[in-house]
């Protein structure tokens, strides 16, 4: 597997045409990141068979409720389900003290361990790592604090061709092979020359989530030759002005920041309840990157090799 990010939520400011707040599922090696967590999230996670309990890690972009007003619910939900494993949430100054105002006053305490890490929106720096990704915060141009987040896979092992191999090879000398080194026997000398029976490793992938922010190219060398961009596009060009004085961006200005950034494939979001038809959003953005998707509700977005 490489990167596959399904949409849950793709409105702006209010649900409308059937349409949701912000929230994406990034699902990499089987390890579920949700990011952002609008109203209706856990909903949507149902709808689509999403099980809940599996995601680990939450990154919150900003306070502004159609990006995590459904954050509590989820949270609750999660507690009265009865987890245990702990969770890890990524978020703006004051998410946390949101978090412990709302268990104060209901005399809730949580089952499984929950770990709030602040996001400085005014830098990019790593902010979480594991054994499958580097996250790292994108600082955006909004009126209010808000960061996107940069997903990049890990480097990935060797493949080892078993057919060069014979059955009784040990586990230990298969994993040797995965991590690029020689198949050695006990007394180490060298018995499978690792670039005689093992393949490079697949391509490791990158996506960038650019959720609420105006046009502003000093993103562009933190996402640099990413291969797949969510970059929201409320408005149309039309309304410009709009966009402009709300900090937010046009479909046209997304597509020229994933133009500029040399990005692989753009994906276009945070709609205007003013559109009912999407459409005319992927087209404007298509006249300056061919490559331009609307991130349309259940849709996976999928980067393999």
């Amino acid at each position: 597997m490489g990167i596959r990010v399904k949409i849950l939520g793709s409105n702006s400011a209010a649900p409308a045409h059937r349409r949701h707040h912000t929230s994406q599922l990034v699902n990499i090696e089987g390890q579920y990141y949700l990011v952002d967590c609008g109203e209706a999230t856990q909903l949507q996670l149902k709808r689509y068979k999403i099980r809940a309990q599996r995601i680990k890690t939450i990154f919150i972009s900003h306070l502004h409720g159609d990006h995590y007003l459904g954050l509590m619910g989820l949270l609750s939900t999660m507690h009265l389900m009865g987890r245990k494993t702990p969770l890890t949430l990524y978020g703006p100054k004051g998410l946390s003290e949101i978090i412990t105002l709302q268990l104060k006053y209901s005399e809730t305490v949580f089952n499984y361990p929950l770990t709030f890490h602040e996001v400085d929106a005014t830098t990019s720096k790593v902010i979480h790592e594991d054994d499958f990704v580097t996250v790292t915060s994108i600082p955006l141009n909004h009126r209010i604090p808000c960061s996107g987040f940069l997903f990049e896979e890990k480097k990935k092992k060797r493949r080892v061709v078993r057919a060069s191999l014979p059955e009784d090879i040990s586990i230990r000398n298969i994993v040797r092979l995965k991590n690029g080194e020689d198949a050695i026997d006990q007394d180490g000398n060298v018995i499978f020359q690792n670039n005689l029976v093992t393949k490079p490793p697949r391509k490791s992938f990158s996506y960038a989530f650019c959720s609420d922010t105006k046009y502003d190219e000093s993103i562009v060398p933190i996402i640099k030759d990413v291969d797949m961009l969510y970059h929201e596009a409320t408005f149309l060009d039309e309304h410009m002005d709009r966009a402009s004085n709300t900090y937010h961006s046009t479909a046209k200005e997304a597509a020229t920041i994933a133009l500029k950034a040399n990005a692989g494939r753009l994906l276009l979001g945070h709609f205007s309840v003013r559109y009912k038809e999407l459409e005319p959003i992927a087209e404007e953005a298509r006249t300056v990157f061919p490559e331009s998707h609307l991130a349309l509700e259940g849709e996976d977005f999928i980067l393999e090799e």
